[in-house]
């Protein structure tokens, strides 16, 4: 499985870089505003910065919600480097604007997909990855996990080449079970790949091993 960090942070992205197991980095206006990142220009060089620290995708979202827009911001986001994936939010523009992409050889992220018909739709335009939100769907009281697992068994029957990216990660848990049910990439906050490194009998154990070695030595 793939890890992708969601975040506009630098420090954040370096940091994940750093681990040596970071794959991607997904990104959206909301968390550029959050780092202090706004305006056109100031956001598209910030991507240019993301892809600079990363080896792998990197996905820029589309602002606009009609066809025309998304394709015009799309392409702008594309000639911004080779690892710029164009998120496009699954409306019905964004499956047109999605095909007109694939058709470009422009890659893909189909965010917002809370169904299994959306990610059916979004995988029959041949977005490259399809975004369920499962950390929102928890939060109304509707399995995430469920969804993640139809969406794998409906593109397995058919061999989609579409990957499913789970978004809105919410902690290492969510991580785990993604991994579990087989989705291709998981996006969340720095926490919850750095947790996974966290185990008490670990802490202890490597305690124990620096006091018999301390004692061998003394």
């Amino acid at each position: 499985m793939k890890f992708f960090i969601d975040t506009a942070n630098l420090q954040q992205i370096e940091e994940a870089q750093a681990l040596g197991v970071l794959d991607g980095v997904t990104t959206n206006p909301s968390l550029m505003a959050k780092e202090g990142i706004t305006g056109r220009d100031n956001i598209l060089k910030h991507y240019v910065d993301i892809c600079n620290i990363v080896e792998g995708d990197v996905s820029a979202e589309v602002i606009a919600t009609d066809f025309e827009g998304m394709i015009r911001e799309g392409e702008e986001l594309a000639e911004l480097h080779e690892q710029i994936v164009v998120k496009v939010p699954m409306i019905k523009d964004g499956v047109k604007a999605i095909k007109y992409f694939t058709d470009k050889g422009i890659r893909t992220n189909c965010t917002l997909v809370f169904s299994v018909g959306q990610a059916l739709l979004a995988a029959k335009a041949g977005a490259t990855y399809v975004s369920p939100f499962i950390g929102r769907l928890d939060d109304i009281s509707t399995d995430g996990l469920n969804l993640i697992a139809e969406i794998r068994q409906v593109y397995d029957n058919y061999n989609f080449a579409t990957e499913i990216l789970a978004a809105s990660v919410r902690h290492t848990m969510h991580v785990i079970d993604c991994a579990k049910i087989g989705a291709d990439v998981m996006t969340g906050p720095l926490s919850s790949i750095t947790g996974l490194l966290k185990h008490p009998l670990t802490d202890i154990g490597l305690e124990k091993f620096l006091e018999d070695y301390k004692k061998g030595n003394s």
